[in-house]
């Protein structure tokens, strides 16, 4: 399973986040109340969906379930016009991304971010870098399903 690595540019988001941990985690409740709401956004620049996780300096070092972090599920979009007040901005910088497909169900994920951060990266030219992780729920996403796909973006810089 290798990636595609990309150099991303610059990026404005808009949507809800929610500090949560892995153990306290409120993704479920944090989707179903921006998924409800996210028509109201009126210049969003692709129908994907974002789900962003903000990881505090030294997360993955000494990893533990309960430690908090904060996840953000949004949209792209052109410009800070037309901007409910509902919604929260953040600006995802760019910088150079390992790039994962990933398709199955929530419940075999964790044994795929396994591969990535004790494998796939302490072996590459990489180390992680210290910006925000995020998947990309396209037209192929769905819910539950085994057969659902997503792009995992893991931010990186060299060794």
């Amino acid at each position: 399973m290798n990636p595609r690595i990309v150099e991303l540019k610059s990026k404005q988001l808009l949507g809800l986040n929610q500090e949560m941990s892995l153990v306290d985690n409120k993704t479920f409740e944090l989707w179903k109340n921006f998924r409800q709401r996210s028509k109201d956004i009126l210049n969003k620049s692709s129908q994907d969906f974002i789900s962003l996780q903000i990881y505090p300096k030294g997360y993955f070092e000494t990893f533990s379930p309960a430690k908090r972090f904060v996840k953000w599920a949004c949209v792209e979009v052109d410009d800070n016009e037309n901007i409910s007040t509902d919604f929260q901005r953040v600006i995802l910088e760019g910088g150079f991304y390992a790039v994962f497909n990933y398709k199955g169900t929530v419940e075999s994920a964790p044994a795929f971010f396994q591969y990535i951060y004790g494998e796939w990266i302490p072996n590459s030219d990489y180390n992680l870098d210290d910006r925000p992780h995020f998947e990309v729920l396209g037209t192929k996403y769905k819910t539950n399903d085994p057969n659902s796909e997503e792009e995992v973006w893991i931010p990186i810089k060299a060794k």
